[in-house]
């Protein structure tokens, strides 16, 4: 059975919508590189006033402080409708330089539902919109000292740590929506996390009876993710049912289901080094745990937890079409194995 991979499904006339509103960017073939270039030079097309909002000390608290729950409230750092259209090309070239194409196209999609939410759900301010994210510089981008970028709105929130040009995280990592499937408007049959959930869903459901019920973490679902900022060693101990216990073809799921958050929106080097990560844990002791009912107009619950990475997936409560997921590398969050 092949692996899936992230894909983008669209209908009719949407099928372009975002590729000609958003045109994919190329990269170089050093990613450290290219993001200390690229973030240098779009640092320098700002104004002192744009440049004193986008930039932050490395030891800056805020540095730590991600999120992808934004309300009203914009995310720190300078945002893409504070910019110029040239200014906005540069920012989103530094995107462009954490994110394999599928992942560049989840991000752009992602932020298209802003607008989305706003047109066809009146949800949220009238002035929400796909420009309401922001991008954040953490120290200075050069050759030889730690620095950080963060691209924030809702929904999405990606870490990036270097030492120069040597990227040495990637985590933490979000990419979450509302809604999921887009049910009407210009932007209908839209799915932007294709695979999170009916990977997830498609796992517990072939669990057998007694694997199930060592899998089942709560009758009920949380209802969210549990590791928000400030809370990332929430989750202390692995709980659920550890792959090595599952038949050959439920751990290929699983498998696969890591791929979707630990390799598919990464490019080249930073997508091979983290499989060789993820390759290197014994993945017979990784947990698999599951609350809530497995019933598509019920909130439900995953996670993942081996000893390097924790992965959590949720439906919000009474909102099937909300999606919440997170990846945490436990040791390596922030770059703080190196700091």
């Amino acid at each position: 059975m092949p692996r899936p991979t992230r894909r983008v499904v669209l209908a009719g006339a949407a099928a372009t919508a975002t590729a000609t509103a958003w045109p994919r960017i190329g990269r170089a073939a050093g990613i450290g590189t290219d993001m200390c270039s690229r973030a240098e030079s779009w640092l320098s097309s700002l104004s002192d006033t744009q440049r004193a909002a986008a930039m932050f000390d490395f030891d800056d608290p805020q540095r730590l402080a991600w999120t992808f729950m934004y309300g009203s409230q914009p995310a720190p750092g300078i945002r893409l409708e504070q910019m110029t259209a040239a200014q906005k090309d540069g920012a989103l070239e530094v995107l462009a330089t954490g994110l394999s194409t599928e992942g560049f196209q989840t991000a752009l999609n992602i932020m298209l539902q802003q607008d989305i939410l706003r047109d066809e759900w009146s949800k949220g301010s009238a002035d929400r919109n796909r420009e309401r994210f922001s991008l954040m510089i953490f120290g200075t981008p050069t050759a030889d000292t730690p620095w950080a970028w963060r691209w924030e709105g809702h929904h999405l929130s990606l870490t990036y740590t270097l030492i120069g040009e040597e990227v040495i995280s990637v985590t933490p990592s979000s990419f979450s929506s509302e809604p999921n499937t887009v049910p009407s408007g210009p932007h209908r049959g839209l799915v932007v996390l294709p695979d999170e959930e009916s990977l997830g869903r498609a796992l517990y459901t072939d669990l057998n009876a007694v694997n199930k019920s060592v899998a089942l973490l709560e009758e009920r679902s949380f209802g969210n993710i549990l590791t928000t900022a400030g809370n990332e060693g929430r989750i202390s101990a692995p709980a659920g049912v550890p792959l090595g216990d599952l038949p050959a073809v439920q751990m290929d799921i699983a498998r696969r289901l890591l791929d979707v958050y630990t390799v598919d929106h990464l490019p080249g080097t930073l997508a091979e080094g983290q499989a060789a990560r993820i390759a290197g844990e014994d993945l017979t002791a990784v947990r698999f745990g599951w609350a809530g009912p497995n019933e598509r107009d019920a909130s439900m619950y995953y996670r993942l937890h081996g000893e390097t990475f924790l992965i959590e997936f949720a439906t919000l409560r009474n909102q099937p079409e909300h999606h919440h997921a997170i990846r945490h590398d436990l040791t390596r969050n922030f770059g703080a194995h190196r700091l």
